[in-house]
């Protein structure tokens, strides 16, 4: 059939990508090598690669498995190129220039789905060829919308190491269409038992098996060891219907040891202690049930910022055109805007001396109302601003704690779901009450609250990059540890080389990227499930845009 201008075009579908790695060199002389793999795209239109996606860190591995898959929409209409390259990770640092380059390829989209599981041999950055291969699985997903939730023991485990007993954990493989396996989740090590109880995990049954709860799941279990060879202690195969199984068992069998002993019966078993199957739901759900999103803006007036008269200042503001504050503004509020019903703005200041006594304080509202600190809309946070700026005197210390505690007092009592808070704080250095403001976070992280830190100007802001800390878990001087990831820091400069209206764009995706995931995350540990809402017809005459 010919195709004819207004015919709909098909929508794209979900890929699953599984990255596995073979024949790495290794950069370490005296270890393997610790891999990860990064994903680019183009997007459409454009010739530069964006990052896409980055794997976990497998530690001392020349032929890992990646855990981490890339979930990418196909579209048929498209060339979608993609870059994939590998490091070997050195440390903690976000920065690729400080890990060691292994390889590359480029490829696309189309071609590795085509070919389902692809081999792919390894370039340097110059294209010659390396002895290594990237070797990458895609799949299309179902639209499975359930999780699975389980929880597992061993039992009678064998023992492998020879002055103690093993440290065990589980790998969980599904069968692909190709006819191989691919790695799909990894559990936590038991140290020193064999009778491993391990902690209960969720995944999306479209990830375990694709929806298909008749597919083959094969389930290895290792001793790990610190150097990477992890000893094989059994493994069985199963299914998502054989694991629903009321009291399902199933027997560890280690073949090579079967094929030595004649009186061999088993490695051990592993039972299944609790297993449900939830619904799954998302980000619009929820928001289209009528969760609304609202957001507190936070700006810094401490005296580092400059003398607002002084055009070098971060708070110079003319008429011409925005300053680097009013840009962050405007870039971030004016998307949340659409999903705050109200379009109320509560906007804070703080480390300014503020009219009348010129006291200084660090949780003023910008607008100089005495019990109301919203504002409407973007423009009116602007104008609020704007208007602040030539009443207050920039002064200091930078204190985040009273507006981190702010914030929290009204989440606090707005924890049913029907509202989740963001706090955009815009600062330009240091944190001075750090220690009061990682408790402040902590305690914050059990309510609806996302915090959204943008650096602004040249200063150093390690406090900041300790705060959003992504993998590690902030943690109290007692200990005490967040009960989730709540906050997400960007320094805006880096931002500044792009074209403006463009920085505008990139800025407000990546400050924003992290919401729903946080978002998600509080909603289903506090067990909240989205509610339903009848639709409403849009009033196209009235619309504003």
């Amino acid at each position: 059939m010919a195709f004819t201008p207004g015919t709909a075009v098909s929508p794209s579908v979900d890929i699953e990508l599984s990255l596995a790695c073979r024949g790495l060199s290794g950069t370490d002389t005296l270890s393997k090598s610790d891999p990860m793999c990064v994903t680019y795209v183009q997007p459409f239109g454009q010739r530069k690669w964006v990052e896409y996606h980055r794997t976990e860190t497998v530690k001392n591995n020349q032929d890992p498995n990646f855990v981490s898959k890339v979930l990418i929409g196909y579209r048929f209409e498209e060339q979608q190129p993609i870059l994939f390259e590998i490091y070997d990770s050195d440390s903690k640092d976000k920065d690729l220039s400080a890990h060691d380059f292994l390889g590359t390829i480029t490829i696309t989209l189309g071609q590795l789905v085509a070919n389902k599981r692809n081999k792919l041999q390894l370039t340097n950055r110059e294209g010659a060829l390396k002895g290594s291969y990237l070797i990458v699985t895609a799949e299309e997903l179902t639209n499975d919308n359930n999780e699975v939730i389980l929880e597992l023991k061993g039992q009678k485990l064998d023992k492998k190491d020879f002055f103690g007993k093993s440290d065990p954990f589980l790998e969980f493989y599904k069968l692909t269409d190709t006819g191989n396996y691919t790695l799909v989740y990894k559990t936590d090590v038991i140290k020193d038992t064999l009778s491993p109880h391990w902690k209960s995990f969720s995944m999306p049954v479209r990830l375990l098996c694709n929806g298909d709860y008749d597919r083959n799941l094969k389930v290895i279990c290792f001793d790990w060891n610190s150097s990477g060879d992890h000893s094989l202690i059994g493994e069985f195969y199963t299914t998502l219907k054989g694991l629903l199984e009321p009291n399902a068992t199933f027997k560890c069998i280690n073949e090579k040891k079967k094929q030595k002993k004649k009186d061999y019966k088993d490695s051990g078993e592993i039972s299944v202690v609790n297993i449900k199957i939830n619904a799954l739901y998302s980000f619009l759900d929820y928001i289209q049930g009528g969760t609304e999103i609202f957001c507190t803006v936070a700006i810094d007036f401490t005296g580092s910022n400059g003398n607002p008269s002084d055009p070098s200042s971060l708070h110079y503001v003319n008429a011409a055109s925005m300053n680097l504050y009013e840009q962050a503004i405007w870039s971030v509020v004016s998307i949340i805007e659409d999903y705050d019903s109200d379009k109320q703005f509560p906007v804070l200041g703080f480390g300014a001396k503020i009219p009348p006594h010129g006291q200084v304080s660090h949780e003023f509202f910008v607008n100089m109302s005495v019990d109301n600190p919203h504002c409407f809309g973007v423009r009116g946070v602007l104008d609020a601003y704007r208007n602040c700026i030539k009443q207050v005197q920039l002064y200091g210390p930078t204190n985040f704690a009273p507006i981190v505690n702010h914030v929290a007092g009204i989440a606090q009592n707005n924890q049913a779901g029907d509202g989740y808070f963001i706090l955009l704080i815009l600062t330009d250095g240091a944190i001075t009450d750090m220690e009061q403001t990682v408790e402040a976070i902590v305690k914050a992280s059990l309510l609806p609250i996302s915090i959204i830190i943008v650096g602004i100007g040249n200063a150093e802001f390690d406090a900041m990059e300790e705060l959003d800390s992504d993998k590690s878990g902030l943690k109290t001087a007692n200990g005490v540890r967040a009960a989730r990831d709540i906050v997400q820091f960007v320094p805006f400069n880096q931002y500044l080389s792009n074209d403006p209206n463009t920085a505008n764009l990139l800025l407000a995706k990546d400050v924003l990227a992290e919401v729903p995931k946080q978002f998600m995350e509080y909603m289903k540990v506090s067990g909240i499930i989205p509610k339903k809402r009848e639709s409403k017809t849009l009033d196209i005459e009235n619309l504003k845009i």
